[in-house]
């Protein structure tokens, strides 16, 4: 497994990119967090093996040294947090963190662009240069699929399927799925690997992935960041309320409103468990109201 120190970088960058928190917040999780990979130095325990009862353990321990009731419960989001964060990437299997004192850790609910938004965004972007025919491509993958920024910058040429209108996705712990290839963004492909596209980025034909830099490298997470908040300055869109997920909770939000089966969803997404899919439900709860009230018969004194 990945040491401790290389994975907390990786969560504090995702918090910094993918969330927005603060520099102050960061540095706050890292106090919290490293203290805590000094606690398990100190007793012996790497990562993987973490338990409930050493959690429990760790935070009673901290409880002992007077600190201030709000420093110990950001002590303990900060934990559930990262551990949250572990299980998502696929570095953990079990999450020892769900049950700590405190209550169970809250899921809170995507925030999804509307769907005038996301059209805004996606055809702000022109047909110039091949870094458009990218931009353009790389925002209609995310939206169209609902693929997880890993995968995005993981998808390589062959995992494309032109003939049969599909895209292999290499999910979590190696998990492969096919998820449709919709017309535009089968047209946007097919815009961006044509010839005013990738191949006139330079060096490009070194790389196998779909998405490459302007030099030709693989596109990273950071790149696809840059590219987001780019596009979305460009049409007036805060950059605090998008990011690479956004784009995969709107494309779930906006199927199930418009009366997709949540199991063909969940299917789309990769979701393990249909009990993560069901929290885009929540996310359609004004649409549901809006059409109980226009439909049923008993909703109208």
């Amino acid at each position: 497994m990945t040491n401790f120190e290389t994975l907390l970088k990786e969560y504090l960058q995702w918090l910094t990119i993918e969330k927005g928190r603060s520099r102050a917040t960061i540095e706050a999780y890292r106090r919290d967090l490293d203290a805590l990979e000094k606690w398990m130095t100190e007793i012996n325990v790497a990562l993987d093996a973490m338990r409930e009862e050493d959690l429990e353990r760790y935070f009673n321990d901290l409880r002992k040294t007077k600190r201030a009731p709000s420093t110990i419960a950001r002590a303990v989001a900060s934990v559930r947090g990262f551990f949250a964060y572990l299980v998502d990437e696929g570095h953990l299997v079990i999450d020892p963190s769900v049950r700590l004192k405190g209550g169970r850790r809250g899921r809170t609910l995507p925030k999804p662009l509307g769907e005038e938004e996301i059209v805004r965004l996606l055809d702000s972007i022109p047909s110039t240069t091949p870094i458009d025919f990218r931009d353009r491509a790389l925002l209609e993958l995310l939206y169209g699929t609902g693929a997880r920024v890993s995968e995005v910058v993981g998808l390589a040429l062959e995992d494309l399927d032109f003939d049969e209108e599909l895209v292999l996705l290499q999910g979590k712990g190696a998990k492969q799925r096919l998820v449709p290839l919709g017309a535009t963004l089968k047209r946007s492909l097919e815009d961006y690997l044509g010839p005013g596209g990738r191949a006139s980025l330079l060096a490009a034909k070194k790389s196998s992935k779909v998405f490459v830099n302007a030099r030709g490298g693989s596109l990273s997470r950071q790149g696809v960041d840059v590219v987001i908040h780019k596009r979305a300055l460009e049409v007036g869109i805060d950059r605090t309320r998008i990011s690479a997920h956004v784009f995969r909770h709107s494309c779930a939000t906006h199927m199930l409103a418009h009366g997709a089966d949540i199991r063909v969803v969940q299917e789309l997404l990769g979701h393990a468990s249909i009990a993560t899919t069901q929290l885009y439900t929540a996310v359609s709860i004004t649409t549901l109201q809006r059409e109980y009230e226009h439909a049923h018969p008993r909703a109208h004194d």
